[in-house]
């Protein structure tokens, strides 16, 4: 499995697999329009190139023989001030792996290049938001030191999804 950050070319693949992962796992909760419109906001070729494009939001793959397995991107801005501990704290943005290569360490290898990308750009926090009904993707997040800060929300269409606020002090 090789890293690599993400270039232009790598719009179409990010999206079809950001919206692939997320309909996997969360797809049932939703209403199909709600969904719909949620996958082409946030998950369209064209977001995803604009986010690629910007250098505020490093976003790095993990592929094997060409094959996107995963990827995480990063925002160097604080999502929740209100909530940061700390002067420069940044969001994990996302972190998907493909539905059918999870336990590989893909995750793992993401988040290494994550903590260490943290530490490069200067910053003393990481947060991200996890559904509070995915415990899984906590018990994850706990093993590098993350701790729940504060309950948030994160809408699709019209429905309000709990959620957790995690951070890590780096």
């Amino acid at each position: 499995m090789d890293l690599r950050e993400a270039g232009p070319t790598d719009a179409a693949a990010l999206a079809e697999l950001g919206a692939r992962s997320f309909t996997a796992k969360f797809g049932e909760l939703y209403r199909p329009e709600d969904l719909a419109n949620f996958l082409a906001e946030s998950h369209s070729e064209e977001n995803v190139a604009a986010e690629i494009a910007n250098p505020a939001m490093p976003i790095m793959l993990a592929l094997e023989d060409g094959r996107l397995l995963g990827y995480c991107k990063l925002k160097l801005a604080c999502g929740w001030p209100d909530h940061a501990r700390g002067e420069k704290a940044i969001e994990l943005k996302q972190l998907y792996t493909d539905p059918e290569a999870t336990g590989r360490g893909i995750g793992a290898k993401l988040m290494n290049w994550a903590l260490a990308k943290a530490r490069v750009e200067g910053a003393d926090e990481i947060q991200l938001s996890v559904y509070s009904e995915n415990p899984g993707a906590q018990k994850f997040y706990q093993r590098y030191g993350f701790e729940k800060v504060g309950d948030i929300f994160f809408m699709v269409g019209e429905k309000r999804d709990d959620e957790f606020l995690f951070a890590l002090s780096l």
